[in-house]
């Protein structure tokens, strides 16, 4: 996600944006930003050394995994509270700009509170909890367990500071004294209450993680906060369940190996901006295509699905194509609104297209095989882009083409050769994968080695001023995701042993017309989910629980993945609540009222794609 620099960047934007507050980053924190960084570094080379080791020399090291997944637990949490440092947690910010600015401010206050509450009563629960894994020992190194542990109440003890730290530089004392009154008489009525909640049953469901989680997100919470204190809410006032368990769903959450290759391909996207590597593949499409009717549309879809096969992150992808296409674009008759509706809905298109981060956590979360999501990924992504291509080219049929000549042979031959290299990128690390011949987070290894040493050699390579902020740049944005994925896991994890998931099943089984019906019902909840929440803690909120119930309906795990995560997709770019839609506006530095109406037949192509996506299962299954 894009850092806002102004204080009251968020409400322009008006849709998703980062925690702000007008004042610099604490001092005090740049040692634990060095650390962040140097762990992560130490992450990449365990992993490196461990590719060198396993495919080279064939004599795989027995601690690597251990030693990547201790340094990778520590990176999270410390990365967590650096993009509390940095205001990079991410937030909504639709329904803000109802309110008065007096009350903006009350609210934020109220919502900063509510977090440090959070925190306050997490932390002695991680003390305890890191406690309790020192009585276990790691297999191959044969280290307590707590060391690796005990990076929650770090983190969590850094956020609490950091947090009670930005309440009282607010000074808005008012503020701070009635959210604190205000806090404390919903906890005494919940206390109070909490026999009569006890009788509710699955009806707390709605209330606690339903309502109060919508109501924090409505305050401009940021996400991940949300759901964790929907879910201590819930745990504390209306179940027995210990809130111990929490902390242990959120590690869980947090640590998965597979997830190790998040904070890499992140990594890769900064050094794909830093290089421009993904500037060199707009500009060979662009000598290649741009001569033809709907040229440059076809250029910025081609350069969408073949940057984001780089980087991984929808925002990495439109960051990088729309400065490096638009003012040709606006050039020949484009209007910026039309631009930036065909900007938003080939980010939309190009999310399954490996390495997608979406498909690295989804594998996770639903245990589907990584290579097989990445194989299908390819396929799903151009029947969208087909459909794209199809409308942009009737939309262009009126386009002022004069002036417009071929591009000679020689410069597309030269744009050729120095986009190669970058090219090749998306393409083995779908061959890796997909082939078997290593896994998702040891292929990011691999890919931020090759981006790395190409960058250097062939594109200019990196300043060195830049490594370090970079590092910290992917530490602090993969704290931001990490720590939503174990907070929506915690989440995940009360609505499963609170019966949801069975009543779901019950429900789902009941409906009339089999597989077909629950596919639409899916289509229709991932929309809706798609338009309120970033797509990862969408996917680890209901993975666990849809992915089940779809095989028992004879659904192919590769094939209800790809209509899910399109569907998600398409909702996230769907105005007035997508939260992508308003970063593609932002980034195309455009209001969202100006795209808004010129949006939906592009939104139509790509739910006509996802009707084809769903009704054919062999374009997800045929070539795995």
């Amino acid at each position: 996600m894009e850092r806002a620099e102004e204080p009251d960047a968020e409400l322009a934007l008006g849709g998703i944006e980062t925690l702000t507050e007008p004042k610099k980053a604490e001092p005090w924190m740049r040692p634990v930003e060095l650390a962040a960084a140097a762990l992560l570094a130490l992450m990449m080379t365990v992993v490196v050394a461990n590719v060198f080791f396993r495919y080279v020399l064939h004599h795989p090291l027995i601690w690597g995994d251990e030693l990547a997944s201790l340094a990778f637990i520590w990176m999270a949490m410390l990365g967590a509270a650096i993009a509390v440092d940095r205001h990079e947690h991410l937030r909504l910010t639709i329904v803000l700009p109802l309110f008065s600015e007096r009350m903006q401010r009350a609210l934020d206050v109220f919502g900063r509170i509510a977090v440090a509450v959070l925190l306050i009563r997490l932390l002695p629960e991680a003390v305890s909890y890191a406690y309790e894994e020192s009585f276990i020992t790691s297999p191959a190194m044969g280290l307590p367990m707590s060391i690796r542990a005990s990076a929650l109440p770090a983190g969590i003890g850094l956020m609490t500071i950091l947090m009670l730290l930005s309440v009282a530089r607010s000074r808005d004392w008012p503020a701070i004294f009635g959210s604190i009154l205000l806090i404390g008489a919903l906890v005494g009525v919940l206390l109070w209450a909490r026999p009569t909640l006890a009788g509710f049953g699955n009806w707390n469901l709605p209330l606690f993680l339903g309502l109060v989680v919508a109501g924090l997100l409505a305050i401009g919470v940021p996400i991940a906060f949300c759901f964790a204190l929907g879910t201590l809410a819930y745990l504390t006032f209306a179940s027995h369940a210990p809130v111990f368990v929490m902390l242990g769903r959120m590690d869980e959450g947090m640590s998965s190996l597979i997830l190790l290759s998040v904070p890499v391909f992140v990594l890769l996207g900064c050094i794909l901006d830093e290089t421009g590597m993904g500037r060199a593949i707009v500009n060979f499409l662009a000598s290649l295509l741009g001569h033809v009717k709907a040229g440059m549309s076809y250029v910025l879809l081609g350069s969408m699905f073949l940057v984001s096969g780089i980087s991984g992150s929808k925002v990495s992808d439109m960051a990088t194509v729309a400065p490096a296409l638009f003012p040709e674009m606006r050039r020949r008759g484009h209007s910026p609104a039309e631009m930036t509706a065909l900007l938003a809905t080939g980010a939309a298109m190009a999310d399954t297209v490996p390495p997608s981060i979406v498909l690295i956590v989804l594998g996770s979360a639903a245990g589907v095989s990584i290579a097989g999501l990445f194989t299908a990924g390819f396929v799903i992504a151009m029947v969208l882009l087909l459909v794209l291509a199809v409308l942009a080219r009737w939309k262009a049929r009126g386009e002022d083409m004069g002036g417009v000549r071929r591009a000679p042979m020689s410069l597309i031959g030269r744009t050729a050769l120095i986009a190669a290299p970058a090219l090749a990128l998306p393409f083995m690390i779908r061959s890796l994968v997909g082939g078997g011949i290593a896994t998702a987070t040891e292929v990011s290894a691999i890919a931020v080695v090759y981006a790395f040493v190409i960058g250097v050699v062939l594109y200019g390579g990196i300043p060195r001023r830049r490594v370090v902020p970079m590092l910290v740049e992917t530490v602090a944005m993969s704290g931001a995701i990490l720590l939503i994925l174990g907070t929506a896991s915690a989440m995940s994890w009360a609505l499963t042993q609170s019966g949801f998931a069975r009543d779901l099943t019950a429900l789902m089984a009941g409906l009339p017309g089999g597989p077909a019906i629950f596919l639409v019902a899916s289509i229709v909840v991932f929309l809706i989910l798609g338009c309120v929440l970033e797509g990862l803690p969408a996917i680890v909120l209901l993975a666990p629980i849809m992915f089940p119930l779809a095989r028992t309906l004879g659904i192919n795990d590769i094939h209800y993945a790809m209509v899910v995560v399109t569907a998600m997709n398409i909702g996230l770019m769907a105005p007035p609540i997508g939260i992508g839609f308003y970063i593609a506006c932002k980034i195309a530095g455009i209001s969202p009222d100006q795209v808004m109406g010129r949006i939906w037949p592009y939104l139509a192509a790509l739910l006509a794609g996802l009707a084809v996506i769903a009704a054919v299962p062999a374009l997800s299954t045929a070539y795995l």
